[in-house]
């Protein structure tokens, strides 16, 4: 697959001068919609994710008319109820030596120096007023003793700035959002239609005014219409199959948009969680995610010797390798993730991973349950050892979990700016479906600070300096509506004409494979090489043979499953090229070429200290590059020894 290089592209929203200050000069320089015109706007959200769910909310609270789409049966099942460990934010309040700085410098390191300095230091900003807001909506956040708030550390972080929920910090924020959404709806602001996926972006006059969507118990076709549309959609670590994502979880929304002229950015970054459950047979259809919260008090380590079969508990303090404390003392289990993850890679690939293939490393309570006590590690993390004992049969309080990365969180996404609009005027991308705070690796706990940092108060205060100009916006193009219906029609109608003999999931989980051994944990010119003379000849048989049963006008999970994948197959092409061009090893993308003497990742930051931001053309992918420049933080190579 080649491409061609096109101009570069720049981020103009972002206001100059000191770091600090650019939020409230951006949020004063934007025009503004008074009360009475607002009620006259409309905005669509696709989403009711955290960034969804709290954007949708907020503008309603603000007067606009909102629509909002979801693909579950309720807003309350989106995929963010499914985090763990917690949300950070720079509170301070253990008086360990936080700050805005410090969690902006940690963001900014965390991600290899691959992250624009203005938007990561809005979030660290920002952050601080998340966990005042999900209080006030009666989030119950964990306390200390005494009442206030508890924190604990994540990874990539020396301090504690992390608050949580026990273990379902996710679900806890997410009914706080929810509520204030139900909020909407029943005040009449907020319009809800769940069990809806979109299929498409309607632009006219180069903007974004509507969505196709998808009835997906009826079948039916509908066009919905506004002056602005959100995408707040999530990830794509779907494209591997096994990941520990919902297996609703798709690309199709920004892929559909990015089809339509929207950049996609940095699609090869994406994360590898160090702390899931190992795969444990070919039936599996997902992974499941055990909070990195763990390795506050869990440590990790391999026998000493490869082939070490012997049980965990035979084997002695003195034949362990407690290997991240070995190698990075300074941080020890608490290295990022993408560290931790290439770490438990290397100690399995020289034979000495634990459980069945060898694909496992222990993660061990022992030490925590004998200085805290039972009572005391199971009131921090009692939900997820119960998980844990229910999936895989073992008491991780009587034997130290088995642990191995999977696929996580997606660090690419569509392009955004400052304002996060992406290029397509009118189109605004929040949360994990843009690309825009975390670089090539985010640490954990920042994916519920950025949901909740775009949807509650960022996007509510740049959409409207767009939306001021409606008065110029002028009608929706009726033929732009009917085009991009009759694209979503003909290509229902071609996954169902096809009547092949094997399933969209068959070739999903072919295609997930093919990802993981050439675009995985690492990656190499010849892998990917590979992978893009495969992913052609696979996307072509899967539109030969498919097999996609019933109709449309019925509930046909078979048809939106096919759907999916299609788009996947087009999306992991842009992954590999991407991985491809970018020779150099950052964060979560490792080029096992670029590698320093211990095999940590080595950034090339001459040649590429840019943002990938893609355009699609019926020629081909066109490479646009967003250089990015930093004044605050020495880029440098990033040590957690």
């Amino acid at each position: 697959m080649n491409y061609r290089e096109g101009e570069p592209i720049r981020d103009t929203k972002a206001p100059e001068g000191p770091i600090e200050e650019r939020w409230e000069k951006r949020k004063f320089a934007a025009r503004l919609v008074n009360p009475a015109n607002k009620r006259k706007l409309s905005v669509i959200v696709v989403g009711t994710g955290l960034a969804g769910g709290s954007a949708a909310a907020t503008l309603g609270e603000l007067g606009y008319q909102v629509t909002s789409f979801c693909y579950q049966d309720s807003p309350r099942r989106a995929h963010s109820i499914a985090a763990q460990g917690g949300i950070n934010a720079a509170k301070n309040y253990r008086g360990d030596g936080d700050s805005v700085y410090r969690l902006f410098y940690d963001t900014v390191k965390g991600g290899d120096f691959r992250a624009r300095e203005s938007n990561v230091y809005r979030l660290a900003q920002v952050s601080v007023n998340i966990i005042d807001q999900a209080v006030a909506q009666g989030v119950p956040f964990a306390r200390e003793y005494g009442g206030l708030l508890d924190t604990r550390s994540f990874g990539g972080a020396q301090v504690s700035r992390t608050f949580y929920a026990r273990g379902q910090t996710g679900q806890q924020l997410l009914l706080g959002a929810y509520q204030a959404l139900e909020r909407q709806i029943a005040a009449g602001t907020v319009t809800m239609h769940a069990r809806h996926e979109m299929l498409e972006l309607i632009v006219s006059d180069g903007r974004a005014r509507g969505v196709v969507v998808r009835d997906m118990v009826t079948g039916e076709i509908e066009s919905h219409l506004a002056d602005a549309v959100v995408l707040a959609t999530g990830g794509y670590g779907n494209v591997f199959f096994l990941s520990t994502n919902a297996k609703g979880c798709n690309t199709t929304a920004i892929w559909r948009a990015h089809r339509k002229g929207a950049m996609f950015a940095n699609p090869c970054y994406t994360q590898i969680h160090p702390t899931c459950i190992p795969v444990s047979g070919e039936y599996q259809s997902k992974l499941t995610l055990m909070s990195e919260s763990l390795r506050n008090d869990g440590r990790v380590w391999v026998p000493q010797e490869a082939g070490d079969t012997r049980r965990p508990a035979d084997i002695p303090e003195d034949e362990r390798d407690y290997y991240l404390e070995r190698i990075y003392p300074a941080f020890g289990n608490l290295v990022p993730r993408d560290i931790a993850s290439r770490a438990a890679k290397n100690v399995c690939d020289e034979g000495r991973g634990v459980g069945p293939g060898g694909l496992g490393v222990y993660l061990d309570f022992a030490d925590a349950i004998a200085r805290l006590g039972r009572a005391a590690v199971e009131e921090k993390y009692g939900n997820l050892f119960e998980m844990y004992e229910r999936i895989t049969g073992e008491d991780p309080y009587a034997q130290p979990m088995r642990i191995y990365p999977a696929v996580h969180y997606t660090m690419g996404g569509l392009w955004v700016d400052y304002d996060l609009q992406s290029t397509i005027p009118g189109l605004f991308v929040v949360g994990e479906a843009n690309f825009s705070d975390h670089g090539a690796n985010r640490l954990g706990a920042s994916a519920l600070m950025q949901g909740l940092a775009d949807g509650y108060f960022v996007l509510p205060a740049t959409i409207g300096d767009y939306l001021a100009g409606s008065r110029d916006f002028g009608p929706v193009d009726e033929v732009s509506v009917a085009e991009a219906e009759i694209a979503v029609r003909d290509r229902i109608e071609r996954l169902l004409a096809v009547d092949g003999e094997r399933t969209a999931d068959s070739f999903h989980r072919e295609l997930g494979k093919l990802m993981w051994d050439y675009c995985g944990m690492e990656r190499t010119e010849a892998s990917l090489t590979k992978a893009l003379e495969r992913i052609p000849e696979l996307r072509a048989e899967f539109w030969r043979n498919v097999k996609v049963s019933g109709v449309n006008e019925e509930l046909n999970q078979a048809l939106e499953r096919a759907g999916r994948v299609a788009d996947f197959f087009d999306l992991a092409e842009l992954m590999c090229l991407d991985a491809l061009h970018r020779t150099e090893s950052c964060g979560g993308h490792f080029r096992a070429e670029s590698q320093d003497a211990d095999g940590e990742a080595l950034r090339d930051d001459e040649n590429f200290a840019y943002v990938a931001a893609w355009e699609h053309t019926p020629e081909g992918p066109v490479l646009h590059r967003e250089h990015l420049d930093y004044e605050y933080v020495t880029m440098s190579q990033r040590s957690y020894k």
